[in-house]
């Protein structure tokens, strides 16, 4: 299963999980949706409430009456399942993909962190498809702090809290009302699930950094 369609698997299974925990607690939901001044609050205390995303925030305002019903429960509940199943044979294959032992932390102007970002370049070319130089790498890296400073861009280092090592970078950048994220994962690191792992991740703290835009997510390498 490529890493493209378990990134889809993980979204539908998260949207239903959320779904779920919208019907759950509908008379709660209901009453943050009446007490919010507008839909943007009525996003931002939803979201909230249920420990999610605005994006999965807006499927739950945008519930009709008639998925209220014990049927409609019933059958999401299922969905669920079903999802669950289907992702527990594919964490065998890719066992990092769970993101149990995954996280995101803030790239920092260390050499750790600056090696890291070396070896990502590696594997960048300029236009005449030449690798980075020294120089090249050191100004992307310099600029990208500054955009960082400056909330208009945010980096992260990927890590494997269990084997205490890092294992990739997410990188943010905010351009109007959308955030074009890229994510990187080191070679040795590839083909178990970290890339997947990344864009759970990602969605949820570029959300926070840059509340209501749009995420735009390249597909992991």
């Amino acid at each position: 299963m490529s890493t493209q369609v378990q990134d889809r698997i993980h979204d539908r299974r998260e949207l239903t999980a959320v779904l779920l925990r919208a019907l759950e607690q509908r008379h709660e939901v209901l009453d943050a949706i009446v007490d919010s001044e507008d839909h943007a609050e009525a996003l931002t205390t939803v979201a909230g409430l249920l420990e999610t995303t605005e994006a999965y925030a807006e499927a739950v305002l945008n519930l009709t009456f008639r998925r209220l019903t014990k049927v409609e429960r019933r059958r999401i509940q299922t969905e669920l399942k079903d999802l669950d199943a289907t992702l527990e044979w594919t964490s065998t294959d890719r066992p990092a993909s769970t993101g149990r032992n995954f996280r995101l932390r803030p790239f920092t102007e260390t050499d750790e962190d600056a090696e890291l970002f070396r070896r990502r370049c590696v594997e960048q070319v300029d236009d005449a498809g030449t690798q980075w130089s020294e120089e090249r790498v050191e100004k992307e890296r310099a600029e990208g702090l500054s955009r960082v400073d400056d909330e208009s861009a945010a980096w992260f280092v990927c890590e494997d809290t269990e084997e205490n090592t890092a294992v990739g970078m997410v990188f943010g950048e905010l351009s109007g009302r959308e955030v074009d994220v890229a994510i990187w994962i080191s070679p040795d690191a590839r083909k178990k699930g970290y890339g997947t792992a990344a864009v759970k991740h990602s969605r949820q703290e570029l959300a926070a950094e840059f509340p209501g835009t749009v995420l735009v997510v390249r597909a992991p390498a």
